[in-house]
């Protein structure tokens, strides 16, 4: 994957996993009813793409990140 596509992809996975984390600190509201989106699940699964696109940023810059 090119550097910028990497790059891009890195800005959306922080933006989701910041409005997520903010969403999912957020008190339940009774009269709305339940949450219907699992907040906390998709703030996991957004820092562990950031995770990989740090690593992958690092490949990219020539560091070995992996067992060769």
């Amino acid at each position: 994957m090119p550097l910028n596509a990497t790059l891009v992809l890195l800005a959306v996975a922080v933006a989701v996993g910041l409005f997520c984390a903010w969403r999912g600190a957020q008190p339940p509201d009774l009269i709305r009813g339940p949450r219907m989106i699992p907040y906390r699940f998709i703030m996991v699964l957004a820092a562990a793409v950031v995770l990989i696109t740090v690593v992958h940023l690092m490949n990219l810059a020539g560091f070995e990140t992996g067992q060769r």
